[in-house]
């Protein structure tokens, strides 16, 4: 069932972006900068998961790094419950660990495989000068549903998707009120992806904490978001309710996304080719060209 905006409407924004450029110093003598994000403008409400949907070399990630203060914010604004945090020196921004968490693509290289399971979600706590017992691990391995005992054990003795619940109980042991999830289920089955898309939802919903879901895959996205922004280009060409940017996109580079999502059945998935080719053809006709939409 698709998540719908409604719930989310009458909520103050948690986290607001206001026209944000990121540029990293070109490689080289005289080289160019390179402009990675563009007048970039969105917000996230409390309790709202907005996906941001685009392919490779987007600037997905980027916009994620740059609310990490991973990535070097050139213009613009990024308030956070108000507050600009855009240009806060680095002692600041990890003060903001508390409040703002990330899980990443790959379960394999985001967990230290030297620390047991309890080492690993002990470490935020201890940061954040909370006392840390084995009862609080356990309890975090529960929200994740995993065995008490996995805290004795070490990442390698666990799968892709196991892997990736403790690195969402990491994520969660300081209590964050916005967790920024890089593509966290690409690197998964699609069975085991199901699974933790159904798990952050039951966390939400307990919770209350938002997310900003960064995905390539538009069937994803709708699936967990109340809303979508779309990238192309480091820049946001459409956003709205998830529902209708799945089912009536309006920019064609939306629309190739949701063609390019496969079907069961040959005569479906071959209508389907063809109505991307007809799309490619028409910008062609328009002088937009296979740019506009890749």
């Amino acid at each position: 069932m698709t998540r719908t905006e409604a719930d989310i409407n009458d909520r103050e924004a948690l986290l607001s972006i206001r026209d944000l450029h990121v540029t990293y110093p070109g490689r080289g003598f005289r080289a160019s900068p390179a402009r990675v994000l563009t007048g970039v403008s969105l917000d996230i409400a409390q309790s709202e998961t907005v996906g941001l949907l685009g392919e490779s070399g987007s600037g997905k990630t980027t916009l994620g790094r740059a609310l990490l203060g991973l990535a070097p914010v050139s213009a613009g604004r990024v308030l956070y419950s108000g507050r600009d945090i855009g240009a806060l020196p680095p002692k600041e921004r990890r003060r903001l660990a508390k409040d703002i968490q990330v899980v990443f693509q790959d379960p394999y290289s985001s967990l230290n495989p030297t620390l047991t399971i309890e080492e690993i979600l002990s470490e935020p706590l201890r940061a954040g000068g909370v006392k840390t017992s084995h009862n609080a691990v356990r309890e975090l391995l529960d929200k994740v549903h995993l065995p008490a005992d996995a805290g004795r054990r070490t990442a390698r003795e666990f799968s892709g998707g196991q892997r990736q619940r403790i690195a969402i109980a990491r994520a969660l042991s300081i209590s964050p009120k916005l967790i920024i999830c890089d593509e966290p289920t690409s690197a998964l089955d699609l069975a085991t992806q199901a699974k933790i898309l159904d798990l952050l939802i039951e966390i939400q919903e307990r919770t209350g904490v938002s997310y900003l879901f960064i995905t390539h895959d538009l069937a994803v996205a709708r699936a967990m978001s109340h809303r979508i922004a779309v990238m192309l280009h480091g820049q946001i060409v459409e956003i709205g309710d998830a529902e209708r940017v799945s089912d009536e996109p309006q920019h064609p580079y939306t629309q190739r996304l949701q063609m390019a999502a496969p079907v069961a059945h040959p005569l479906l998935q071959r209508q389907r080719r063809q109505e991307r080719q007809d799309l490619l053809d028409r910008l062609h006709l328009e002088g937009l060209g296979e740019d506009a939409v890749v």
